[in-house]
């Protein structure tokens, strides 16, 4: 004889997440850099290996999110991002072919959705800000894909584009410990505050991340941490279970 359980069922389990953790210089699209230097090629290279990752769980979807969007922003398919502002004619289409009237995403989702068409991903491709990741990852059946793009302080040295700040490289090494231990609270604990004061513009990112994952087991590796001009270049991939 079969005995019932007493009490309310147990919640479903949450879907697998799998992130890719990049940043968005332009320089990253080898097209503006022209000729690679080797700081490009190791970030590229950092890049590419994360999304492969990512990708490696196969999700059916995967959720490009990013700054400079305004809230409550969606992408999809039609969309288009460009490159002309830095000198170059390319056009990228976000989620497929570009259609008239198609919207222009911002340069992280642009270069999101380069990495994306480099590593051959031809699933559903959504594009957010940080304020539209956590209703995604809660709702969006799993294994669910997160490419969360966004670069460290912009303030590391005295050529940076911000100058330097002597917070600047704490702040980033902060950001690179809980990446490299698939800590979601520390994500989502950052300092926003200190996060605009050094020009770290992943840190809404990062903390949209952190607030969506908070209290899952992750596994986690650092791919880079580095910040070559001046410019915090943090690439990581988590997996949370």
């Amino acid at each position: 004889m079969t005995i019932a359980a007493e009490g309310p069922p147990a919640p479903d389990a949450p879907a697998t997440v799998a992130v890719a953790f990049c940043p968005s210089p332009p320089l990253l699209h080898p097209d503006v850099e022209g000729r690679s230097a080797p700081e490009t090629v190791e970030l590229r290279r950092a890049c590419a290996e994360a999304v492969v990752r990512l990708l490696s769980l196969r999700p059916e979807v995967v959720v490009v999110v990013g700054g400079g969007t305004a809230s409550g922003a969606r992408f999809g398919p039609g969309d288009r991002g460009d490159l002309r502002g830095f000198g170059v004619d390319v056009v990228v289409g976000f989620a497929g072919p570009v259609r008239p009237g198609g919207r222009t995403v911002p340069l992280a989702h642009t270069l999101g959705a380069w990495l994306l068409d480099e590593a051959g991903f031809a699933g559903t491709r959504v594009g957010v800000g940080p304020d539209g990741l956590g209703g995604l990852v809660r709702d969006l059946p799993g294994p669910l894909g997160v490419l969360a793009v966004g670069d460290g302080s912009a303030r590391r040295t005295l050529k940076a584009p911000g100058y330097l700040d002597e917070g600047a490289a704490p702040f980033d090494a902060a950001v690179a410990r809980a990446l490299a231990a698939g800590d979601a609270a520390a994500l989502a604990h950052l300092d926003s505050c200190a996060g605009e004061r050094l020009l770290a513009a992943g840190t809404p990112t990062w903390r949209a991340v952190g607030e969506a994952l908070a209290g899952r087991e992750i596994a986690a590796r650092l791919h880079l941490d580095a910040a070559p001009f001046g410019v915090g270049y943090l690439v990581a991939d988590w997996v949370a279970a």
